[in-house]
């Protein structure tokens, strides 16, 4: 028969340990968690500007485009062939400059025949004229009948009517051997050759001409304003009776391009969009305004002294209207209702909602709550006429 082993008994001793393990662990799970840390009131970093007073010109800004005093199409008069054009492309040219010469001899040719009939026709006049004073005196001897003097009276008149249809002739082609020679119109800048020299040209076949040739100093900027605008324009310049200043400002980079003022009010309000067209002119020395460039125009309307101002990035747009935070005397942001009565270069004009000294957030109203805390990134820097950041 097969042995049996005796079963072996765990000592008491380890069943003891054992159950004292089991109690620790339980122990530190259930009641040796560390007690939760209360979360500590986050801080808003916050750029700030202060509320000051200042003084403030009030404008009207319209988006315009540039135009030529005077623009001409430089085109022939006369069909030829163009022999040279001296003027370079882009030049600067005076009125009666040469720009460009047709072959003239064709020209020069019926010139002297007109010329030529004319001296004709003229002797012959005179010798018509002769032979009446011949006449008139042999009637008066009652030598020659009185028909015969009518009839040579008649003779001279034929002959000074040819005489002046070979003036006209000679007239014309003067003019057109004038017309050889193409010259500017205007003072001006001339633009791209559109025709070489060797080309035929005429009247007809060439409708966009030679050159254009654009006056470009002075020069002209056209533009619109609404009628509620055009109101206070009129009112700032006693009815456009007084100067009005405009300042031409680039669209790119806003810099003044050029300063001028008013010439021309339209005397109509354009029903289809309530506007009404103005027409502002710049002096242009330095020819930073060519025709076809769209500019922003600034026309001064008034001065306001010692207004509420800050600047436009502290204002914000809710449904109630416009508000901003202002910095509490706690370092904490409130939210504060605002009215505006304009904006000017980056500058608010406050009408109420906030006092002269108050601090007021720039950058970090997305993450602003009312009351919440903040931290003023930068130091405060007035305001002096462009909003700071």
């Amino acid at each position: 028969m097969p042995s049996v082993r005796p079963v072996r008994r765990l000592k008491p001793g380890f069943l003891v340990l054992g159950a004292a393990l089991v109690a620790l662990a339980g122990y530190i799970v259930f009641f040796g968690q560390a007690k939760p840390v209360a979360p500590k009131t986050p801080v808003t970093p916050v750029t700030t500007a202060d509320v000051k007073r200042a003084d403030i010109v009030q404008s009207v800004s319209a988006l315009g485009q540039v135009v030529s005093m005077q623009g001409v199409v430089v085109a022939p008069q006369i069909s030829g062939v163009l022999a040279f054009a001296p003027v370079k492309e882009g030049a600067s040219v005076h009125k009666g400059e040469v720009l460009a010469q047709i072959v003239c001899d064709p020209y020069l040719a019926v010139l002297k025949q007109t010329q030529g009939a004319l001296q004709r026709d003229q002797a012959l006049l005179a010798a018509a004229r002769l032979d009446l004073k011949r006449f008139e005196t042999l009637s008066a001897q009652d030598s020659i009948s009185r028909q015969q003097v009518d009839t040579q009276t008649a003779l001279v008149k034929q002959e000074e009517g040819t005489v002046k249809i070979d003036e006209g002739a000679a007239d014309a082609a003067r003019i057109n051997v004038g017309y050889c020679q193409i010259r500017s119109p205007v003072d001006g800048r001339v633009s791209l050759r559109l025709v070489d020299p060797g080309n035929v040209v005429s009247p007809t076949s060439t409708p966009g001409g030679l050159f254009t040739v654009n006056k470009v100093a002075p020069i002209a900027v056209t533009f619109t304003v609404p009628q509620g605008d055009y109101a206070r324009l009129a009112t700032a310049s006693d009815g456009f009776r007084r100067d009005l200043p405009a300042t031409a400002l680039s669209q790119e980079t806003g810099e003044p391009l050029a300063r001028g003022k008013v010439a021309f009010v339209d005397n109509h309000v354009d029903p289809a969009t309530g506007t009404v067209a103005l027409k502002a002119v710049f002096a242009n020395d330095d020819r930073r305004l060519l025709p076809g460039q769209f500019v922003n125009v600034k026309l001064a309307q008034s001065s306001l002294k010692g207004v509420l101002t800050m600047p436009v990035n502290a204002v914000n747009q809710g449904p109630k209207g416009a508000y901003a935070y202002v910095i509490d005397a706690a370092g904490k942001a409130q939210i504060r209702p605002i009215v505006t009565s304009g904006v000017e270069d980056g500058i608010a004009v406050v009408a109420k909602g906030v006092n002269e000294g108050e601090a007021v957030v720039l950058d970090g109203q997305m993450t602003l709550r009312p009351g919440a805390k903040v931290f003023i990134a930068k130091p405060r820097t007035p305001v002096d006429g462009k909003a700071a950041h």
